[in-house]
């Protein structure tokens, strides 16, 4: 009996409709899943979610969130495999995805929610493209560093070569590799 569940947060701001790299390398991934094994796929650039405020100096806890934030928070508790997937924006993440990390921040202080608790039983895995392997790793860097935080298992960066759309698609390295990343292990 499978007890997996995944969480795609995909991270890119392409309009909507249009598949990038990224999310077509993380659908090849999912090729390997067995087809019993839940997915949920959010796009955060679709969803509303506020600037986060911190207020860890000043009062301390957060009220629990609403809307969509909500909605991410409850998907992410909900998920034993989290799986962001984000082009390299700038050397680093998307501002999608930085806002829903910031979030974090909020939601280990949320009272009644064992956030940090929960998050080191996950596994946090990264699918990424870009141009260049090695301007990525600033931001691999960072999503393993955030992994470590919270004492979850880290699984790894599957990376491919992006640029024009369907870039990826050329880059038989990262297509192979796409086919294992997420194969139960």
């Amino acid at each position: 009996m499978n007890d997996r569940r995944y969480l795609f947060l995909v991270a890119s701001t392409r309009e909507p409709g249009h598949v990038g790299n990224t999310e077509w390398l993380a659908r090849q991934a999912t090729a390997a899943l067995p087809a019993d094994v839940p997915q949920q796929w959010l796009h955060l650039a679709a969803m509303n979610l506020p600037p986060f405020v911190d207020r860890r100096h000043t009062a301390g806890t957060y009220a629990p969130p609403e809307g969509e934030l909500k909605t991410l928070l409850d998907a992410t508790l909900a998920c034993t495999d989290l799986v962001l997937v984000a082009p390299v924006y700038w050397y680093s993440i998307p501002s999608s995805l930085k806002t829903y990390l910031d979030h974090w921040s909020g939601w280990m202080r949320t009272p009644g929610v064992p956030f940090k608790e929960q998050m080191a039983a996950k596994r946090l895995h990264l699918i990424t493209t870009s141009g260049d392997r090695d301007k990525a790793q600033p931001m691999i860097d960072s999503v393993r560093l955030c992994a470590e935080f919270l004492s979850m298992p880290w699984a790894g960066a599957l990376w491919g070569k992006g640029g024009p759309p369907d870039a990826v698609q050329a880059d038989a390295e990262a297509v192979a590799a796409a086919a294992r990343f997420l194969a139960p292990r």
